[in-house]
């Protein structure tokens, strides 16, 4: 869909994707699409539990190991 006819026509293309559909914006002359208009999909948080291994195991290192900051980016 070109810019000018989504501006015109944009209440109509919210109601477009609140039915589950997509709409792809058209940009200049060579209508080049530029952007895609799609539905919010909820996204479902699971809750995860931290230290679920606590005290049921041990981490050890040697004395030789090293990590520095810029190995751990």
């Amino acid at each position: 869909m070109p810019v000018g006819e989504l501006k015109t026509h944009f209440s109509e293309v919210l109601e477009t994707v609140k039915q589950g559909n997509k709409i792809g914006i058209l940009y200049g002359r060579a209508k080049r699409p530029i952007a895609m208009i799609v539905p919010y999909v909820e996204e479902k948080v699971m809750n995860r539990r931290i230290g679920i291994l606590d005290g049921k195991i041990t981490i050890a290192f040697r004395d030789y190991f090293e990590i520095n900051p810029e190995e751990l980016d």
